[in-house]
């Protein structure tokens, strides 16, 4: 079975609405997923969890498979999220200075890619 790491950056909704949805899909086609959310696309998390936005449910989608990996610590703290995010259950992720470590994901076997 393949692995596959999404680490979404781009703090746009409709680019972090295509790592969503190619998440899902990956998921669907038997693959695991993990994305991890870093630089400005930190920002976007306290609104996701907001059920009028309109990424919400496929948001929901995609934490409730287990998709989410979690956040950038460093990032969190920059884009003034940290608390939101902490409020949210959003997993913290701090292994290289405060920031999520790709290599530990290719040492696990996954594919990383950027978006």
């Amino acid at each position: 079975m393949s692995k596959t790491a999404l680490f979404a950056f781009n703090g746009e909704p409709m680019c972090f609405m295509h790592v969503l949805l190619n998440a899902w899909d990956l998921h669907e086609r038997g693959e695991t997923v993990r994305v991890v959310v870093e630089g400005k696309a930190t920002a976007l998390l306290p609104e996701l969890v907001n059920e009028t936005h309109f990424m919400h449910a496929l948001y929901a989608k995609v934490v409730d498979a287990g998709l989410l990996a979690g956040a950038c610590r460093a990032c969190s703290g920059k884009m003034g999220v940290l608390g939101a995010v902490r409020a949210n259950n959003i997993p913290l992720l701090d292994e290289m200075q405060g920031h999520p470590a790709v290599g530990m994901y290719q040492d696990a076997g996954y594919r990383v890619l950027m978006m």
